[in-house]
């Protein structure tokens, strides 16, 4: 007797997150908003911080079941207070993206200390205090989850021409943070892993794609040619956050068009 196992696969099925909780942070624009819209789609129930409220009320209005809440990163109490909405609304947390960041496009030799530890505070000390309050709640409700780190390619080589040291610390910070808690949570069932995007044009990176020289310099170094386009970090994104990827922790996914591999 011949099985027809075409039917009985689905090799998409570990990428649906139907009935998981996702909490995204900087998700009232840029790739915060496009996360928070692809962990929809593919079936979760999408809690959205950021400090202005209102463009998280009108993305709400866009999802299946989506809960707002201002959070502003630099404010004490703002970080528990959402994981605590979130666990009152939801009664847990599966998925943690760590996307808000903050940049400093200046000379080293310029930038005041304060903008320096402003930027780390955001990029990087947030990240650790949002994760360590997550991973609190996964492990007491006993099913492990995963936490999605937003780094950077400046996180894994210099680039100098665009300077902003706190950024680069930061996002390398945020590397190696995904290695070190990964290796604590892995056997609790708690994966950690990390994009490192390229260059993509967010409201983030306006200023540098705002002249056709910011394109065309992107488009000299880059091995593929141009910069990321809007959609080209939904798979690495998907993968990560589901059980797609369960045997896969420690690991930082560079999405830069051959940016590091050179």
């Amino acid at each position: 007797m011949t099985v027809d196992t075409r039917t009985a696969l689905d090799p998409l099925a570990p990428f649906r997150l139907d009935g998981k909780i996702a909490i995204v942070t900087g998700a009232s624009s840029g790739l915060g908003a496009r996360f928070a819209r692809v962990l929809d789609a593919a079936g979760a129930k999408v809690v959205l911080l950021a400090r202005r409220v209102d463009r998280l009320e009108a993305l709400a209005a866009e999802l299946d079941d989506a809960l707002p809440l201002a959070c502003d990163l630099l404010v004490p109490g703002d970080i528990e207070r959402a994981v605590d909405a979130t666990l009152e609304r939801y009664g847990r947390i599966d998925v943690l993206v760590n996307n808000a960041g903050a940049v400093d496009a200046e000379p080293a030799v310029d930038e005041s200390l304060e903008r320096f530890q402003e930027v780390l505070a955001i990029n990087l000390v947030a990240p650790f205090a949002l994760a360590q309050r997550a991973a609190r709640a996964m492990l007491a409700q006993g099913s492990g989850g995963t936490i999605v780190n937003i780094a950077s390619i400046l996180g894994l080589v210099g680039v100098g021409q665009i300077p902003q040291a706190g950024y680069a610390a930061s996002k390398g910070g945020i590397v190696n943070l995904t290695r070190e808690l990964s290796a604590q949570w892995a056997r609790q069932g708690i994966r950690v892993n990390a994009i490192a995007p390229g260059w993509f044009e967010t409201e983030m990176t306006e200023h540098m794609f705002a002249e056709e020289s910011g394109h065309k310099w992107v488009a000299r170094r880059a091995p593929m040619g141009r910069q990321g386009r809007e959609g080209e970090l939904d798979g690495a994104l998907l993968f990560l956050a589901s059980d797609a990827s369960t045997y896969v922790t420690g690991q930082i996914v560079a999405v830069d068009g051959g940016w590091t591999s050179v």
